[in-house]
Order: C-alpha cells, then structure tokens, then sequence
C-alpha cells in the first residue's frame, strides 16, 4: 500500500507530505484546489509521462516520491533482484522521480537509478489507478477483449502467447509466398539479374588479402621514380665526397677515430666511443642495403596496368555491391539464396503453403481453446457483474458478453467481442455505448474494478471521481460498494459527494492558501469535528446550518455502523 506521497514543487503544490492508512482513504476540496495535482502525481511515480509544463513556475524541478509497504513482496522483490536493487529489511520501496524544467525524468527505486521500464515492470503491481477518461475505454468495444482477458490465469496468458506466436509465423509465411507469387516474366527478369550480379562477383574472385596486398605493391610501382630518386639523393649523403665536401660515413669516420684517440683518458669517452662505432657500422649497413635496393628497382609497366585493373575492378564493385569486400561477399551470398529459391520456385511455393496450412491448422485449435476460455470467464463475468450491479442499485441491469468469429485470425485469436447491456425489464440488449448514460457507466465501472481487484491482487485502488454523474441513495451505496473493497484494498478516492467521504477511514482536505504573491495548494488531515464540517460543506455549499452540521454528524455515526456490519 502507499504510505507516504510527498511532493515538491509540482503544479500548485510547493510542498506536501500525506500520510495515508490502511482502508478507504477520501480526499476532498473545492474545485480546482489541486486533488488532480494529487493523483497526478502519484501516476507519475509509478512511472507516466514526465510533463515538464507541471513544474512549478522559476523551479527548476519537481520531486516525487512515494514510500509504499510490500504485504505480499514476492512478486516484486523478484524483480529487484533481477535489476540488482536491493530489498528492503523490512519490506518498504521508495521510488522517487525527478522531472527537470529541460524535459529530463530520473527515476529511483530505494536509491538506485531505472529506466521508466524498469520502474512500470514494478509499478503496475503496487496500484491501479481509475480516472473519468477509463470510462471512455470501457465504451470503446476494441477495449472489451482486453478486459476479459485481465481475468485469465497464467496458463490463460501462456496460450495468448503461443497464438502470438503462431500468428507472426503465419504472417511471415505468408509474406514470402507473396513475394514468391510472381509471374513468370517477372521472375525470369529477376533470375537473369541476379544471374549477372553473382557471375560478375565471383569472376573477380575477391578476397580481403588479395586487395591489400595489391593496394600495397600498387602504392610501390605508381611512385617508384620518386623512391628512386629520394634513395639515390640518401646516398650520396652517406657515402659520396662531393656533398658540402665529405660524406656523412666519413664525418663518423673521423668522429670515431677522434674520440678513439681519448677512449682510455675516462672510462665515460670509452663508452661514447663504443656508442659511435655501433653508429658507424649500422650506417655502413644500412647504406649497402639501401644500394642493393636501388640497384634491384625495375618498373614493371605491364604489371602496374593489371595492378589498375584489379583495383578498378573490386572499386566497381564496391560501388555496386557494398563498401568493402566482405559486405560484397555477404550480398553475394543472399542474393544467391534468392536465386536458389527462384530456380526452385514451385517446389518451394509448395512447401510455403504447406507450412502455412499446418500452422493455420494449429492457430485455429489454439484460438477454438482460447474461445472457449473466454467464454468461461465471460459467464462467470457476467453472473458477477450482475450482482455487482444489483448491489449498486441496478438490479434490474442485464449484461452479456457478445461473441463473434472474425473470418481471419489475429494476434489475439479469432474472437470479436462486444459488451451488451439492458438497463430496463424488456428492453433488448444492445452494445454499451449507445444506452448508458454517465451515473451508470460509473457504477458500471466500479463494479467491474470491484471484480477485478480479487483477480490482480493490486494492494492499492485510486478512484479519481468515479462518482460523475451519480447522487443521491445511488451515491450510498457506491461509498459503501468502495467501503466494502477497502476491507481487502487500500483506497485512495477523490471525490465531491458527502455520502463517499463519510465511508471513509481517513479523511484529507485539499485546499488552496495564499503565501506571499504565490498560490499553493496544502492538505489537511481531518479530525471528526472537522469532517463535520467538511460534509457540511459539500452537503450545504458556503453557508453551514446547525441543521447541515447534524445531518454531517449523523452521516459518520451513520457510516460507522454501515463499516461494521
């Protein structure tokens, strides 16, 4: 359950801590005080769009952080160890969002840092939020399937999977004997093409060593008059008299025999010595190789111009087929798979349209048993939703789920379904959205997050004004319909009616305060003389009578005998 929301710097509100309890917990307050603030921030904790234009005006940034107890923890500390997020002794989790003015989200589980994947994979086990717009869901029949299927076990969910499955092969199958479903012209063109393009890549028989080695010896044979040239000026440095008067060997020469006269005076000359006649015969060396390989230099003009072919050859390619070799390979290899498959054309069409029938075959068992199953939870759906129904002051509500058989399969079977309802004796059922008016769509759905919360097992329920539309004694026995879900649930509800706000456990009050030149919204836990006089409000408007405050007070006394029975 959520035990303390905190909130900082979001929309109207600077500041606000709220400790919530266990059971039914109702927030009031005029309208525009800030209880949407309230419940949007909580769905930005469990991980809904980050919006920046909701910060706080010359903030930088909100905070949100929400601290909830794991009752049952198994599920989710399953997930943290998978993530690496530590678990909590004592079975807290703290998730805290920060949303900066630039548009960036953090967001943290007990201190560590997640993506909004990691955070929503939690999340959508610790509550369940219900807004006025889920009423708009409810009328859009595509939506219908869906519901139903929230009521499936896992091995409900484990054969939606294998139709997923199924039907994503199928729909690959079917693309490739689409593809492969040509006339003869066209595919006599494109098995000519594919023809030339594999014959043109392997008559150049390409490999990756082979164009390096050319691009080297290439590199040598295009620039061998300025090797000659450079190598022939080197050395006549090194050897010939004529350069400045003497060669570079004999200056070190002269250097050694210099320095070899004083070799024994100190024993550092002696090593300078050694070092400049290892000079001198690396010097001699390198000079009588740099002469053997000038005088072994010969221009090959014949194989310089197939050196120029080849590399224009595999540069062509290149063009045509990739930006090096191996991409080349590659391309040559898949198209010569779909030259195979065209060569074998018919004999591989037959093969496509058997795999497609035997996946068909088993698409269609797989979607028969899913039908079947839906059609279970459907009548089971149906038996409880009426009394859901009748507890909430439609008794007389009759409502079928519809089943129709698409003639193709999709991903979630072959099932068209349709929620049909008669609110009056004798009228005949029609589809949802074209006779409810807003109160009952409001009970409606109630009743069937009412059902749905013994299936998910989601610890926390928030109602955003699920009371649109209705009052009266149909406003009592909705407050006392979220009472009874409270037993099992924590509730968070936002509402403006006195009979939902007096089955509540704990009462807050969301008001507006001026401070300074800035508006912000506060919140208030209630006493029960409070609560009297917030009932008064919402019973009575602005002006409270002794008459409005007894008729608050006997609603609480009166809503706590309801709690107890």
């Amino acid at each position: 359950m959520l035990v303390e929301l905190n909130i900082e710097n979001f929309a109207v509100a600077e500041k606000l801590h709220i400790n919530f309890s266990k059971g039914f917990n109702v927030l009031t307050g005029e309208t525009g005080a800030g209880k949407s603030v309230i419940v949007d921030a909580i769905g930005m904790i469990l991980g809904g769009r980050a919006n920046k234009d909701l910060i706080r005006t010359g903030c930088d940034k909100a905070i949100l952080e929400g601290l909830f107890y794991l009752e049952k923890p198994i599920e989710i500390n399953k997930i943290l160890d998978e993530y690496g997020i530590e678990n909590e002794k004592n079975d807290y989790l703290l998730i805290t969002r920060e949303v900066y003015s630039t548009g960036r989200s953090i967001s943290r589980i007990n201190g560590r840092t997640v993506t909004l994947g990691m955070l929503n994979n939690v999340t959508k086990y610790l509550i369940d939020i219900h807004g006025q717009h889920e009423h708009q869901s409810l009328l859009n029949s595509e939506n219908h399937i869906h519901i139903i299927d929230s009521f499936g076990d896992s091995n409900f969910r484990s054969l939606k999977e294998d139709i997923y499955i199924y039907y994503n092969e199928l729909v690959f199958q079917r693309k490739k004997l689409k593809d492969l479903s040509m006339d003869e012209i066209e595919k006599d063109r494109e098995i000519d093409l594919l023809k030339y393009q594999i014959e043109e890549i392997d008559s150049a028989k390409l490999s990756k060593e082979e164009e390096e080695e050319i691009a080297r010896e290439y590199n040598k044979l295009s620039n061998i008059k300025e090797i000659e040239s450079n190598i022939s000026e080197a050395l006549n440095i090194l050897q010939s008299k004529e350069y400045e008067g003497f060669s570079i060997i004999d200056a070190i020469n002269r250097v050694i025999s210099l320095i070899g006269g004083i070799k024994n005076l100190d024993i550092e000359i002696k090593k300078y010595y050694e070092s400049f006649t290892s000079i001198g015969f690396e010097l001699q060396d390198l000079s009588g190789d740099l002469r053997y390989y000038l005088d072994n230099i010969t221009v090959d003009e014949e194989r310089l111009a197939f050196l120029e072919e080849r590399l224009d050859t595999i540069n062509k390619l290149k063009k045509k087929y990739g930006n090096n070799i191996d991409e080349i390979i590659t391309y040559r290899n898949e198209i010569y798979e779909r030259f195979q498959i065209l060569l074998n054309n018919e004999k591989e069409i037959s093969h496509i349209r058997n795999e497609i029938e035997k996946i068909e075959k088993l698409l269609e068992a797989k979607c028969e048993e899913l039908s079947n199953k839906r059609k279970e939870i459907a009548s089971i759906l149906e038996e409880s939703l009426s009394e859901e129904l009748k507890e909430l002051n439609m008794s007389n509500v009759l409502f079928k789920v519809s089943f129709k058989k698409y003639s193709h399969f999709t991903p979630e079977g072959f099932d068209n379904l349709e929620f049909l309802i008669s609110t009056n004796p004798g009228e005949d059922l029609k589809p949802l959205s074209k006779i409810v008016s807003g109160g009952e769509m409001s009970r409606i759905m109630l009743a069937f997050k009412s059902i749905l919360a013994e299936y998910d097992k989601i610890p926390c329920l928030i109602f955003d004004e699920i009371d649109t539309g209705i009052s009266g004694r149909t406003a009592q026995v909705v407050g006392e319909k979220i009472a009874n879900i409270s037993k099992k649930h924590q509730i968070i509800c936002v509402s403006h009616l006195p009979q939902i706000a007096a089955l509540a456990d704990t009462h807050f009050s969301i008001y507006k305060n001026i401070c300074g030149s800035r508006t912000v919204t506060q919140i208030k836990k209630l006493s029960f003389e409070e609560r009297i006089e917030e009932l008064s409000r919402l019973l009575g408007g602005v002006d409270l009578t002794d008459t409005t405050k007894m008729h608050a007070k006997e609603m609480l006394n009166l809503a706590v005998k309801i709690k107890n029975r």
